[in-house]
């Protein structure tokens, strides 16, 4: 049930994993034959919830480029810097606190050189993952209207990051 509201009901209804821990929980709680009553009402909640496998399909997809392409290099702008010397080696620099930009969305790019770009998850038109599209959608809108800020050519990452 867990699974199955991971999977395949997603982000179309993300209430469904907690209606299925929730179920898992009582039935634990009250114990058989009473436990049927709320896997009963688990099990009506997810077959008729919206469904949509777009964030299991992404998280394949994130595993192919793993796979494919290594464990690669956090930007630099993105790294913490608690040293003088992570300092000094750009670590930190150029980054834009989100919540300093309009709709605290910066027009950042937070993906490794190789990915630049790089979209994995791509929410259906089914239940909650409309607005999670629109959202989406009104961040790339956010982005596109402000000067994006990429590391400066003295913070150039290497293949020893």
């Amino acid at each position: 049930m867990v699974i199955f509201a991971a999977e395949d009901v997603g982000n179309a209804d993300p209430q469904a994993l907690v209606v299925a821990v929730a179920v898992k929980q009582a039935v634990e709680f009250v114990g058989m034959p009473e436990g049927a009553i709320p896997l009963a009402q688990g099990v009506t909640y997810l077959a008729t919830a919206p469904k949509s496998n777009a964030s299991y399909r992404a998280m394949g997809e994130a595993r192919e480029d793993v796979v494919r392409l290594g464990a690669l290099p956090v930007p630099l702008h993105l790294r913490n810097a608690p040293t003088e010397l992570m300092k000094t080696l750009g670590y930190g620099r150029d980054y834009q606190y989100p919540h300093s930009s309009p709709g605290a969305i910066a027009a950042q790019e937070y993906m490794p050189q190789p990915l630049k770009g790089r979209r994995y998850y791509a929410p259906s038109d089914r239940g909650y993952e409309r607005q999670i599209r629109d959202m989406m959608e009104l961040a790339r809108t956010l982005r596109s209207q402000q000067s994006p800020t990429f590391p400066s050519p003295s913070t150039k990452q290497t293949s020893q990051d």
